[in-house]
């Protein structure tokens, strides 16, 4: 996978700073948590996967999250760690070896691709929650939405069911939907 995720930490970092105040208890479609609470699932995971692209210390097991970890700054501080993280996959032996996030080993591509979906998924449901359309089918887009969906449709294919904190059951959809929404639907969230 050696997809760019800076054109979907681009978009999610605008999004991010468009959320206002009283959009951080509006639900989102992961899961139904509230758009704060997604924040700083953000917030978190931006470190560990910028931490696993550089093979630094793993902070371990992410904390729940939690609307009171966002502090003042996290406008600023969250799209700041957005951008680090798809810098840090930019370079070349990011993605070779070892390394692991969240306190889970695992090969270095394989980590990228955990954060290409994180970003791509994670944006899509934010904007869901503020009621923007995401721009899945932006060709700047084109080269993430296919290493994602290439990456949840395996996992998908593997576990029907859904894996408890990670995918819902896969959501039915028409053969020839667009691509993105077809990722959507194969982490059980339903395009709209």
């Amino acid at each position: 996978m050696t997809a760019d995720l800076r054109p979907p930490a681009e978009i999610l970092c605008g999004l991010i700073r468009d959320v206002s105040d009283d959009q951080l208890t509006t639900r989102t479609p992961c899961g139904g948590i509230p758009v704060g609470e997604l924040l700083d699932h953000i917030d978190t995971f931006a470190v560990a996967f910028t931490g696993a692209a550089t093979k630094s210390v793993d902070p371990g097991p992410p904390p729940t999250p939690d609307v009171s970890h966002l502090g003042d700054d996290w406008r600023d501080r969250i799209p700041t760690r957005l951008t680090a993280l798809a810098d840090a996959w930019a370079a070349p032996e990011s993605r070779s070896g070892h390394t692991s996030a969240g306190g889970l080993p695992m090969a270095a591509d394989e980590a990228a691709a955990v954060a290409l979906n994180e970003v791509l998924v994670h944006g899509w449901d934010l904007a869901v929650a503020l009621g923007r359309r995401y721009p899945g089918d932006d060709p700047a887009l084109a080269d993430a939405v296919r290493a994602a969906h290439a990456w949840v449709d395996a996992i998908a294919a593997s576990s029907p069911d859904g894996i408890p904190g990670l995918f819902g059951p896969r959501v039915k959809v028409p053969a020839d939907a667009p691509l993105f929404d077809q990722l959507i639907a194969a982490t059980g969230r339903v395009p709209r």
